[in-house]
């Protein structure tokens, strides 16, 4: 016996467990301790109401006006008590609100039977007997209330304790807020419910002075309307930020996997990750990218690109005129075209519309809707950043209409997206949205949902928190739109080391839209490597080859140019140079050549205003000379010489022209205008060239290239 008191006196006490001390004092104390709460209604019930009814009835009962005059001032005192208890003992969950019930209903019945008392005395009938029975009543229930409180957390469904405090600072009298959790990464959700003559949307205009009374950010506090009940909403608030110290970059899964497979980009506010998947969704969602400079816009696109440079039948197409070899150039083997010069741009957005027929063909000879990877045509990301220096909205809007069901997703990237840099039909057409960092909380709504900036979620920070963003679409569940997201943080050495390695698994161009691009791609001046070619080696057997891991943690951006590129990289200045000497000598040729070419002899000739419509005027009969007019070429032979002359532009990568270049060609047929005019109006509609703005034409195909 001695062994076991040893034994339970040594084993160790439980974390949490409060044990009550050994001996016969400790016992009682603990058990009055546990007792007094259920017993002290009892006690209660059982001594005041006697008392206080024997000493009224004892001083002022014996007189009928005193008993009177006492019961009169007794009962405006139950009333002024009773009101009291109300007030006194307020709440918005059921719990307190039964409480306040019983508490003031407790107060009045006590004050009504010593009122009663008073005249009629505590101790007779039925004075006795309502005691007896009420007060035994009364004390039972507040020991059910106990019992109830002690299973039952009072705090679960209120606007008490913390939140309740800020209800009532905030003004949400007519907000139930309940249910409230903490999710164990920074984020706290809890269920809103607002009653009649109250709105979710009136209680997400109060996001700002719940974040200011919180001490949070701004965006951190989200709230959400219940889409299928308007009384019903969802409010999150981010009391701590996971993302601070950066987010790494993810490394793909593996080399050779399909566009449709998942992107991972960054992480969400709760440590989850933050995934792509806009070939998957059931709408190929076109996305706008919008953020200050230094938001992260740059960061995320370097990412985009790195994981689809790694995929199989996938081509990437990317305009940047601005800085495009500052921001790609470590990863331009992984686009099939870079683009960085304003002509070039004008080719290849002219082009796509001829792409998008041509592809549309192919997908409904394929009997599909839309692109899949079962189509023989790659999937395709056409990246074009400030797009409206690039070209004009009716461009735009006819890409962004027509492109989404071929399999061509458009990215469209503005530090601002206003009706004046891009008009409200694209922006229709740009479903999708990333929204970094933004100087006023109103330009968000140039890019982000009214649903999504309702609700509190507004990148209003400028560049001041650099990869933050709120992104929507791009098969991103509609809960998440809310959520705040960060982008990862990439190496320049890292993604060209990745791209270089997946040359091998990636596909080239689709012959379909490749011919359908016409030499606006052909004559591309950036190429990017891909299993084709030379010099790149086969891809290893396996369908898939494991890709290698991101480093744990991401180190300073080198100092100097880390890319696939050897030898000496020109930088700025050294090409303003190039140009400057190349326009100097060209100059200097243009004058020898002109100088060379002697003045016209008879400048107040008759001939001298001739143009090429007018018909060759009768020779002077005073005169030797003698004029004789072309031999007029067959159709066949005429537009031969038309097409010689097309032919050799294409050879000379000159793409475009205007109607008076043709006109050697023209004359040397035997022709005028109205025939010009009519066989351009033929090779525009069949696919050779293309009509531009202002009378010009670009050349799509080389008309002796056979179709």
């Amino acid at each position: 016996m001695g062994r076991r008191k040893q034994a339970a006196a040594a084993a160790p006490a439980q974390p949490g467990t409060e044990l009550a001390p050994i001996g016969k004092s400790g016992v009682g104390a603990y058990l009055v301790a546990k007792a007094l709460p259920y017993v002290s209604p009892w006690i209660s019930a059982a001594t005041l109401p006697p008392l206080a009814g024997w000493a009224t009835n004892t001083m002022w009962g014996t007189d009928a006006v005193s008993a009177g005059l006492v019961s009169a001032g007794l009962g405006l005192g139950t009333a002024a008590l009773s009101t009291v208890t109300w007030h006194v003992s307020g709440g918005n969950s059921k719990f307190r609100k039964f409480r306040r019930a019983q508490a003031t209903a407790s107060v009045a019945a006590g004050m009504g039977w010593l009122t009663a008392a008073t005249a009629a005395g505590p101790f007779g009938h039925p004075m006795l007997d309502l005691w007896l029975l009420g007060g035994g009543l009364f004390a039972a229930s507040w020991n059910v209330r106990q019992l109830m409180r002690n299973a039952h957390d009072e705090t679960e469904e209120t606007n008490g304790g913390g939140l309740g405090a800020l209800a009532e600072a905030i003004g949400w009298e007519k907000v139930k807020v309940k249910d409230a959790k903490g999710t164990g990464k920074g984020t706290v959700k809890a269920s809103v419910q607002v009653e009649p003559g109250s709105t979710v949307e009136a209680v997400q205009g109060t996001t700002a002075r719940v974040a200011a009374a919180l001490q949070v950010p701004p965006s951190g506090v989200v709230v959400t309307p219940d889409p299928e009940n308007a009384g019903r909403g969802t409010i999150a608030l981010r009391v701590a930020d996971l993302l601070k110290d950066g987010v790494p970059f993810a490394a793909p899964d593996a080399f050779g996997m399909m566009p449709t497979h998942p992107i991972p980009v960054g992480l969400y506010a709760d440590g989850e990750v933050w995934l792509l998947d806009p070939f998957s969704a059931p709408i190929l969602q076109h996305v706008l990218v919008m953020g200050v400079t230094g938001a992260g816009k740059s960061e995320f696109l370097r990412s985009l690109v790195a994981h689809l440079a790694t995929r199989q039948k996938m081509s990437i197409f990317l305009v940047d005129l601005a800085k495009g070899r500052q921001t790609v150039g470590h990863i331009a083997d992984g686009i099939d075209w870079l683009v960085q010069d304003a002509k070039e741009a004008k080719r290849l957005l002219r082009s796509l519309p001829a792409a998008i027929k041509a592809r549309g063909d192919v997908l409904a000879d394929e009997g599909l809707d839309q692109w899949t990877p079962d189509s023989s045509l790659n999937a395709m990301l056409v990246w074009i950043e400030e797009a409206a220096d690039v070209a004009d909205f009716d461009e735009l809007e006819e890409i962004a209409r027509k492109a989404r069901s071929v399999g061509i997703w458009l990215g469209i990237s503005l530090q601002r997206a206003t009706w004046t840099n891009v008009s409200t039909d694209v922006r229709a057409n740009l479903q999708a949205t990333v929204c970094f960092g933004v100087d006023k909380p109103g330009d968000a709504s140039f890019a982000l949902p009214d649903s999504v900036t309702d609700a509190g979620a507004i990148p209003a920070w400028g560049s001041a928190r650099p990869g933050y963003a709120f992104a929507t679409g791009m098969g991103q569940p509609d809960a998440r739109w809310t959520t705040e997201v960060r982008s990862g943080l990439t190496d320049r050495q890292v993604l060209a080391d990745l791209v270089a390695a997946a040359a091998p698994y990636r596909d080239p161009l689709d012959e379909t839209t490749a011919q359908a691009l016409g030499q606006a791609y052909a004559q591309r001046e950036h190429r990017g490597t891909n299993r084709t070619t030379p010099g790149v080696q086969a891809a290893a057997p396996a369908a898939l080859a494991h890709a290698p891991a991101a480093p744990a943690a991401i180190p300073a951006p080198a100092t100097a140019h880390s890319g696939p590129t050897r030898g000496h990289v020109l930088e700025d200045d050294d090409m303003t140079d190039i140009e400057e000497t190349a326009a100097m000598e060209l100059q200097d040729a243009y004058d020898e050549v002109m100088g060379q070419i002697p003045a016209d002899p008879e400048p107040g000739a008759d001939y001298a205003g001739l143009r090429l419509e007018d018909d060759v005027p009768d020779a002077d009969p005073d005169s030797d000379m003698e004029f004789a007019a072309p031999a007029r070429a067959g159709t066949e032979e005429a537009r031969h010489i038309l097409y010689v002359e097309l032919d050799g532009w294409v050879q000379q990568g000159r793409l475009e022209f205007e109607p008076a270049d043709l006109i050697p060609a023209t004359t040397a047929a035997g022709r005028k205008r109205p025939w010009m005019q009519g066989e351009l109006k033929r090779l525009v509609e069949t696919g050779v060239l293309q009509h531009d703005a202002h009378g010009s034409y670009s050349i799509l195909q080389s008309p002796l290239q056979p179709a």
